[in-house]
């Protein structure tokens, strides 16, 4: 188990590309199944959840070749089927909550797709009724071993049929969608799911053959098509690093670029950060966020006391409260943080309640920040990272904290960030990785 050391404190400064989208890049590599011809995908991080995902891939036989550092090609024409049921793949698979989206390309090429109970970040009850209610909508039988935790759909043949999702899960549409292009006949899917990576899996579909209309919209219109070709897709830059850059820029008082963002698809995130007070600019296609001494956080207008909260896109993504709730610790003023999807994202706050920092956790799903407007610096102390997103968030207040703080448990940061480290040092951060 690996910790990082860091001495917080420190001014910094230059320029950060961001990694390629964690939560499309899972969809991507999963939907390669459909087709037995190659596929290249391109901008491909180099994090835990995606490397596991790619050694499944692998071990189902799916021939992988690494063309560069963040470029792989794909061909999955003689799959080893065989392994869906072995002991292995209940390892494997159970350690990654992505792989639940094998199963929508694997039923719908070959009849039949099985898992395991997926893991992942430990943030509260995240169910899969959603993917499996889909797929027996298209004519999937369903089971479940509940000795083993391992759920299991099978089909002769699907067909096109129209489904309102009961929530607009992202993973969820992704699996329907994957699972409906070969379906014979046409199937609409209401309330689905439409993030970028969603538009994303849309168009790298219709480029294999797919005939995929209303993208963008949560009503998807998919005719089906007998099989799909080959393509080549590069992944979106990650919008979650990319307001965790400016987390770390806000709370060390830096100067920071953050190059290439793809403006279009940041959606709500640059709304939110300005109500937070922040200044950055758009330049080109970058961001530029100048060294900031303070930021007062916007009431409305009526004078009340502004709230933060997730919800499906376009609304703001639940990925970064984590980070804005860090960097509202060292605002001037008070802001209620609302996580509406997961009741166990808000509970690494008594770390930050142990640095010093005015929050108050009303409930599982709310907390008020009281900012310290940079006067009160938060205090250096060893603390344990409990997901993805609260890891980066504890790292980023370590950053902002008087003194040298441990995180431990960061495989979870590692899970998500690529080479996390190497980047912060390379605009000044002191940060050292200790291997136990």
């Amino acid at each position: 188990m690996a910790s990082f050391k860091i001495e917080g404190g420190h001014k910094l400064n230059g320029t950060i590309t961001p990694q390629g989208a964690k939560n499309e890049v899972l969809q991507i590599l999963c939907a390669v199944l459909l087709t037995p011809e190659k596929v290249i995908v391109n901008n491909v991080p180099d994090i835990i959840d995606v490397n596991k995902l790619i050694f499944i891939l692998g071990e189902l036989g799916v021939k992988v070749e690494k063309l560069s550092k963040n470029s792989y090609s794909f061909q999955a024409d003689d799959l080893n089927l065989e392994y869906l049921e072995s002991e292995d793949f209940k390892r494997d698979g159970s350690s990654l909550r992505g792989s639940i989206m094998i199963v929508g390309p694997l039923l719908a090429r070959f009849g039949k797709g099985y898992i395991p109970r997926p893991g992942g970040d430990k943030i509260g009850r995240r169910r899969l009724d959603t993917h499996f209610e889909g797929f027996i909508r298209l004519g999937a039988k369903f089971r479940y071993n509940k000795e083993e935790y391992f759920y299991g759909v099978e089909a002769d043949e699907l067909f096109g049929t129209d489904m309102l999702l009961d929530e607009a899960s992202v993973t969820g549409t992704a699996n329907i969608l994957m699972a409906s292009v070969l379906a014979t006949g046409t199937t609409s899917i209401y309330n689905a799911a439409c993030e970028p990576y969603i538009q994303q899996l849309c168009k790298m579909l219709n480029s294999m053959g797919a005939k995929i209309s209303g993208v963008g919209s949560n009503l998807l219109i998919i005719e089906g098509v007998k099989n799909l070709g080959g393509c080549e897709h590069r992944v979106l830059p990650d919008m979650i690093e990319i307001g965790s850059w400016i987390g770390v820029a806000v709370m060390t008082r830096s100067e920071l670029t953050i190059k290439d963002v793809s403006w279009e698809n940041l959606g709500q995130i640059p709304n939110v950060f300005r109500k937070l007070g922040i200044k950055f600019e758009k330049r080109g296609d970058d961001i530029y966020i100048p060294e900031q001494e303070s930021y007062e956080i916007q009431n409305y207008i009526d004078g009340s006391v502004l709230t933060v909260s997730d919800a499906p896109w376009p609304g703001f993504t639940p990925d970064l409260l984590s980070i804005v709730l860090v960097i509202a610790t060292q605002a001037k003023g008070t802001v209620l943080i609302h996580q509406k999807m997961f009741e166990s994202r808000l509970f690494f706050v008594d770390k930050l309640i142990d640095m010093g920092a005015k929050v108050i956790l009303c409930d599982p799903h709310r907390a008020t920040v009281i900012g310290h407007n940079f006067e009160s610096a938060l205090k250096a102390t060893k603390m344990t990272s409990p997901d993805i997103r609260a890891g980066i968030s504890l790292l980023i207040a370590a950053l902002s904290a008087n003194g040298t703080s441990v995180i431990n448990n960061i495989e979870q940061i590692d899970r998500g960030y690529e080479n996390i480290e190497a980047r912060l040092k390379s605009i000044g951060a002191k940060i050292e990785r200790i291997e136990r």
